[in-house]
């Protein structure tokens, strides 16, 4: 079977399984606000979104988004677009997550409507391996009236210079637009009055000489601002100039869980990299705080989804392109409050043999501790055997990894020596049995030669019916205690002496 041919097959049950729409927060939306179409696209690329909004409008809104061979797809490469609602900072009420591939049912393009409301959007792509696929965008109110301010619209450009201000080797254009009515819908550029394209990433312009770059934009309204330009020259580097930015890293360091996330602190350690005039600044920003100089590593504890972005700057003034690292510190469970279960129960006469079980399903059992006819608690590692004749009494009690101690339970039991036999004429019958009722219980010894049968005595005399039950609850009572019987089976007993005729 064909690659092509599996990723079809499994794009069409993923996108079919995946595709989740919350209902959206109930938010006041002005009457006037028309539903409008925010556009994601992507391609065979693992690294980045091809295309995203970075603004909008609230109120009712078509997402758009296409993973397709139209979009420059053509290895049947999957991804998802998936609404960020854990990180504190953004947006929580919107809850999307699409899978979408090539070969799906919708050939890669979904459509979902939702309700945005004011504030900041983060979203990312959740396939493993895709993690830098990660960004955000800004929604901010309508106007109370219709938009006819058009955006405002900057451009800056950043490189490394020369005395007289002429940039070496690369100049990038940086545009920003912003709009506070309806929200940036477009935003244009031309290099040296050629033609106008769509303005997506910061520009770099090589080409030597003196250069001018326009900007525009239009908003949701249409409104149209003036057009801004830059002007600057680019000039070649000197042998011994350096035009290259540094190259920076990142380490994440923590323990994680089976699922991929970490189960406590994380700590990111930072670095760069230059060959020429050597790093100057490593700086670094915490789910979209503000970008601090970076001194020592830092350490993320807080529990949820975390961003940390990064750059670096040479002694050149050269400023690596940004990075960023994304990962989730998982919510500590309940703290283990419950103490262990422990029991005990012993077998044989003459020497007895005593063990002890303990279980705990929260933390984990770390100690079991017994102590014989009023001692000091020993550890407990295996069962243990008791020889001396007389009566015993054992106590013992559990302790788990959370500190929890059980309450201490006791066990009691009889060492008869060799020969000593208080029945000489034992009841042997394999069950106990009452007035030719078979209870199904096992016919024990239960020490000192006497078994089970022999304790109940039925042949004896009782002056009563009333009088026959309640010696049977006494001795089934002694046994549970003593480990010889379970609650369930000395009822059991009880009830057929009491359906018995003996004493009546």
């Amino acid at each position: 079977m064909s690659v092509r041919r599996v990723l079809r097959r499994t794009g069409v049950a993923l996108a079919g399984l995946l595709l989740v729409l919350a209902p959206s927060l109930a938010v006041p939306v002005p009457a006037y606000a028309a539903v409008q179409e925010l556009t994601w696209t992507a391609d065979s690329d693992i690294t980045r979104y091809k295309s995203a909004p970075t603004s909008a409008v609230a109120g009712e809104t078509t997402i758009v988004w296409e993973n397709s061979t139209a979009t420059g797809n053509n290895v049947g490469m999957p991804h998802t677009l998936t609404f960020d609602t854990d990180t504190p900072g953004y947006n929580h009420d919107v809850a999307l997550n699409i899978l979408a591939n090539p070969f799906d049912a919708n050939n890669g393009r979904h459509t979902a409507t939702v309700t945005l409301t004011p504030g900041k959007y983060r979203y990312f792509c959740t396939i493993p391996g895709h993690s830098t696929m990660v960004g955000e965008f800004t929604v901010t109110n309508g106007p109370s009236e219709p938009d006819t301010t058009p955006p405002t619209v900057t451009g800056t450009v950043s490189g490394p210079q020369n005395p007289s201000g002429a940039y070496i080797g690369t100049a990038t254009v940086t545009v920003n637009a912003t709009d506070t009515g309806s929200g940036v819908d477009t935003v244009e550029y031309q290099i040296d009055d050629t033609s106008w394209v769509a303005y997506t990433a910061p520009v770099a312009v090589t080409t030597l000489g003196d250069h001018s770059v326009q900007f525009r934009a239009t908003d949701n309204a249409g409104n149209e601002s003036a057009v801004g330009s830059v002007q600057f020259t680019v000039v070649a580097p000197q042998p011994d100039e350096d035009v290259t930015a540094p190259v920076p890293a990142i380490a994440l360091v923590g323990d994680r869980n089976p699922d991929g996330s970490y189960a406590g602190p994380v700590t990111a350690t930072l670095s760069a990299t230059d060959d020429d005039s050597g790093v100057a600044t490593i700086e670094y920003q915490l789910d979209g705080g503000a970008w601090t100089v970076y001194t020592a590593p830092v350490v993320v504890s807080a529990a949820g989804m975390h961003m940390l972005h990064y750059r670096a700057t040479d002694n050149a003034g050269n400023v690596s392109a940004e990075q960023m690292s994304h990962f989730t510190i998982a919510t500590p469970p309940d703290p283990d409050t419950t103490p262990p279960t422990v029991t005990a129960s012993s077998q044989g006469t003459s020497t007895v043999l005593v063990t002890i079980s303990a279980s705990d399903a929260g933390s984990g059992v770390a100690t079991v501790e017994y102590a014989i006819d009023g001692g000091d608690f020993l550890e407990y590692a295996a069962p243990f055997r008791v020889s001396a004749p007389g009566t015993h009494t054992v106590r013992y009690r559990a302790t788990d990894n959370a500190g929890n101690v059980s309450t201490v339970g006791t066990l009691e039991f009889t060492v008869v020596p060799d020969g000593t036999d208080n029945c000489p004429d034992s009841d042997l019958r394999d069950t106990v049995i009452i007035d030719g009722v078979d209870t199904g219980v096992v016919n024990r010894d239960t020490g000192a030669g006497c078994t089970i049968n022999d304790l109940i005595a039925e042949r004896a005399a009782y002056p009563t019916h009333a009088a026959f039950v309640r010696h049977v609850e006494t001795v089934t009572n002694g046994l549970v205690t003593a480990g010889t019987l379970t609650t369930r089976q000395a009822g059991t007993i009880v009830r057929a002496a009491a359906r018995s005729s003996i004493g009546s």
